[in-house]
């Protein structure tokens, strides 16, 4: 993808002021737990939200009226510690993944955004059988997430920020643990104008379906229709 222009820029800019504001300001202190859940019913294919760094699940509100509005089934999660290792939210996502697959009979779709995306990848990797982990998921979309690290993350001290960090070793293990083939279960949405995750190639992933976004910075990319496009394509698409 070519590099942001000056325009592009400056139309981030002002889109991410207005999306860290909302999102900071609104959705997170008073509609974290206000968006219910909708389990589905057997025969249809559910998403999973699973939120970044700094976040909780209210930055999904928006998605999950939408998802609900659809009828699509739905859950997002909070994770909590806010501030420990990623890998303290494997057991979430599990039961998550778990109780959406049993009351739709379907492996969902899970919808990452930022941080959200390593937390996904550590708890296919805990799985013992690769092929049995990997089939357990319809799609795995990832929406700024560092993959590979991000420059920013040495300003963060918590354990998750320094996970975070370009060359880390639980990146190099995560990394490793991984099967050749699993990145081609991932959509990962990128942009040149990200403001957080950064170089963006740090954002993708060699094999999956890498998607740039242009003039569209970090928080504000959770809202991109191209990426409600690519998750519906994966919820109603034949093949489950």
């Amino acid at each position: 993808a070519p590099r942001a222009s000056a325009a592009q820029r400056v139309q981030a800019w002002v889109g991410e002021v207005l999306a860290s504001w909302r999102v900071f300001n609104w959705v997170q202190p008073f509609f974290a737990g206000r968006e219910a859940d909708v389990p589905g019913q057997t025969g249809q294919t559910g998403v999973l939200l699973v939120h970044g760094y700094f976040c909780n699940r209210g930055v999904w509100a928006p998605a999950l009226r939408r998802l609900r509005a659809q009828g699509v089934p739905c859950m997002a999660l909070t994770l909590e510690p806010a501030f420990g290792r990623i890998d303290d939210w494997v057991p979430a996502i599990e039961a998550a993944v778990t109780a959406l697959t049993r009351s739709t009979g379907r492996p969902p779709v899970l919808v990452a955004h930022s941080m959200g995306g390593l937390a996904v990848r550590a708890w296919l990797a805990a799985q013992a059988d690769a092929p049995t982990a990997d089939a357990r998921v319809r799609r795995i979309v990832t929406i700024g997430t560092p993959h590979h690290g991000t420059w920013m993350a040495r300003f963060g001290h918590s354990p998750n920020a320094r996970q975070m960090r370009p060359g880390h070793p639980w990146l190099t293990a995560l990394a490793a643990a991984e099967p050749a083939g699993r990145p081609a279960h991932f959509t990962c949405f990128f942009g040149h104008s990200d403001n957080i995750v950064f170089p963006a190639t740090t954002a993708t992933l060699a094999g999956a379906d890498n998607r740039h976004l242009a003039g569209v910075a970090h928080v504000a990319m959770v809202e991109r229709p191209e990426v409600w496009a690519e998750v519906q394509r994966w919820v109603v698409a034949p093949g489950h």
